[in-house]
């Protein structure tokens, strides 16, 4: 598809508030907005807690802080939290186990463990509110035991499983209890734009529809330091794994249409202008005087990861969190960056040349695109209509952008990225955290939440503070020697270190730090880095 069609914009915002972000252990230079508010540590644990702020310069304009807080933490108890079945008196008896169900269900599974001879108990789980949910409880877990060490728990697991019940060994740490005392492991880079002479680039690596991992994209890149960017696909059921899941904007094309309503974080390459922005996407094909709607950009037809779509999408058209929408009737438009050959399946595709005249009508759809050329694919009763305006010499007119969330096209220079992210954190330097309108609330399944939203996790979030510093985030978790953190605690952490307008981005097993081609932080997956969508990179300047 030609670059010239799918434009983004930037949106304005520029609103400065005051933050907090205590003094480094070095004396390296930081902006005056973040040594002014450098007078308190982070809003984790008790208020007595030793915190180490160790901070490097990477490069003019660019500073590694690494903030270690309660390194000295007792350790805290093992558990196993069990999977709960709908109970006889449970508002849905035949719902599938879940780690948060009703309380008759809960009881009924702590009684039966009881009985067999295991301490068990059940715990109601009361989230806090947030922007646009109220929060409250959201229901009971059951675990058993209380150890002092993970293979004790394990142990436990194992006599669990042999008596016919479900569960996993569980660190009580990343339950998300304000009183834990840690630790924490949280790194932060700083991109000072007025000191800053190098890139800051989204980069999604040879093409959209692979993973790479964050250092392999540093290292190809030359990136000076980079961390894991947007959501993605990661099951070849639910697309093509690398491809993001949302907005995704490099070098100003806009290669994957928004999931409707959710946030992006929009940098340019100079660090200036940095901001948080909610997007919503619509495209048309045109031609012979017909125009028929887009549903999506260099994807697999029929799957819309994180939904967010058109209205005849299943079974929503809303975002939805880590659920993978579908529609048997689409138009999907393809550039050569998806890869070396489009999505094959049932259907029609219309290959173009570089002018947007059609070379070929294939079906079944899928195959390699000519050089500067795109296509456009159709599933479903969607074929029918691409082969009434889809004939060879026919030239067809891809339409279409972006709009901010006050319904503003946009477009921007060939120096702007755009990564999705969800929920927001911070806005206008106050806690603006926004799990509903981003499809982490999910009715009837309340151990999404419990599990994404109110438990600890390793987490990677950006934002601007106000003296316009671009800061990217990671915190480790999963691990005894970093417990993570809940969205509320994420959103808290943004607050503290100064920042305006932040967002989450990707995290879990994704969540890395690298400094040249080098991961720094402690990535939790058992297999080590994982390979992501996209990743954030901080260039050196070039000469």
């Amino acid at each position: 598809m030609n670059s010239r069609l799918f434009g983004v914009v930037a949106v304005l915002a520029a609103l400065a508030v005051t933050g907090s972000f205590p003094a480094p252990a070095s004396s390296a230079p930081l902006p005056q907005a973040s040594r002014s508010a450098a007078q308190r540590g982070l809003p984790l644990g008790a208020a007595d807690l030793t915190e180490t702020r160790t901070t490097r310069t990477l490069q003019p304009g660019v500073t590694l802080t690494r903030i270690v807080r309660g390194a000295d933490a007792p350790a805290l108890a093992w558990t196993v939290e069990m999977s709960i079945p709908g109970g006889a008196t449970s508002p849905d008896p035949d719902a599938p186990p879940a780690a948060i169900k009703d309380p008759a269900s809960a009881r009924e599974l702590a009684d039966r463990l009881t009985a067999a001879g295991f301490e068990a108990r059940a715990e109601d789980v009361v989230t806090p509110a947030t922007a646009d949910y109220a929060g409250g409880s959201l229901g009971r877990r059951v675990r058993v035991g209380r150890f002092d060490t993970e293979a004790a728990a394990t142990a436990a697991r194992a006599k669990l499983k042999a008596a016919g019940y479900t569960g996993s060994a569980w660190y009580t740490g990343w339950d998300g209890d304000a009183a834990d005392r840690g630790p924490w492991r949280i790194d932060v880079l700083t991109i000072d734009p007025h000191r800053f002479h190098g890139a800051l680039k989204a980069s999604y690596g040879p093409d959209l529809e692979n993973r790479e991992t964050t250092s392999a994209l540093a290292t190809a890149a030359g990136a000076t330091a980079g961390v894991n960017a947007g959501f993605f696909v990661l099951d070849p059921k639910a697309g093509a794994p690398g491809d993001p899941a949302g907005v995704g904007v490099y070098d100003g094309r806009l290669l994957s249409e928004a999931v409707n309503g959710r946030p992006g974080l929009v940098i340019q390459d100079s660090a200036r202008r940095t901001r948080v922005e909610r997007f919503t996407w619509q495209g048309r094909l045109v031609a012979r005087g017909t125009s028929l709607p887009l549903d999506g950009i260099d994807r697999v037809p029929g799957l819309i990861r994180n939904c967010g779509g058109t209205a005849d999408d299943s079974p929503t058209s809303l975002p939805l969190h880590d659920t993978t929408c579908t529609d048997p009737d689409e138009l999907v438009a393809f550039t050569r960056e998806f890869g070396a050959r489009t999505p094959q399946g049932e259907g029609l595709e219309a290959v173009l040349d570089r002018h947007g005249r059609v070379t070929e009508v294939r079906s079944p759809r899928g195959g390699p695109l000519p050089e500067g050329g795109s296509s456009v694919q159709a599933t479903g009763k969607d074929g029918a209509r691409l082969a009434d305006v889809a004939m060879v010499g026919q030239r067809l007119h891809i339409q279409g952008g972006l709009r901010d969330s006050e319904g503003h096209a946009v477009s921007a220079s060939r120096d702007t990225s755009i990564v999705n992210g969800g929920p927001e954190l911070v806005r206008d330097g106050r806690l603006h955290i926004t799990p509903a309108a981003d499809g982490m609330v999910q009715p009837g399944n309340p151990s999404f939440y419990y599990g994404w939203v109110h438990k600890r996790n390793p987490r990677t979030f950006a934002g601007v503070d106000a003296a316009g510093c671009t800061v990217l985030v990671t915190a480790d978790g999963r691990s005894t020697t970093s417990l993570g953190l809940s969205i509320p605690e994420a959103a808290s952490v943004a607050k503290a270190l100064g920042l305006r307008d932040a967002v989450n981005l990707d995290g879990g097993g994704s969540t890395t730090l690298v400094e040249g081609g080098t991961v720094l932080n402690d990535p939790s997956d058992a297999t080590g880095e994982r390979p992501v969508g996209d990743a954030l990179l901080v260039l050196p300047a070039r000469h």
